[in-house]
């Protein structure tokens, strides 16, 4: 996946959370999804602790990161 493939979806600013990948629009880390996920928490969960974070942003990065690690055939 590229980083153009994630536009509208997560963006890096170094004037927002000093650089850190957050959900366009918002000041969430992409990384307390990951957090979410790893901890046993579903989606739901993580979209109704972050409102402001849409769920087609949630599901595209949720699906980038399957296709990341996904083996080469």
């Amino acid at each position: 996946m590229k980083t153009q493939d994630f536009t509208g979806i997560v963006h890096s600013d170094p004037e927002i959370m000093g650089g850190t990948p957050v959900f366009v629009g918002t000041r969430v880390p992409l990384q307390n999804l990951v957090d979410y996920l790893e901890g046993g928490e579903s989606i739901e969960d993580f979209l109704d602790a972050f409102p402001t974070v849409k769920r087609e942003q949630a599901i595209a990065v949720i699906e980038a990161g399957k296709v990341a690690v996904l083996p080469v055939a």
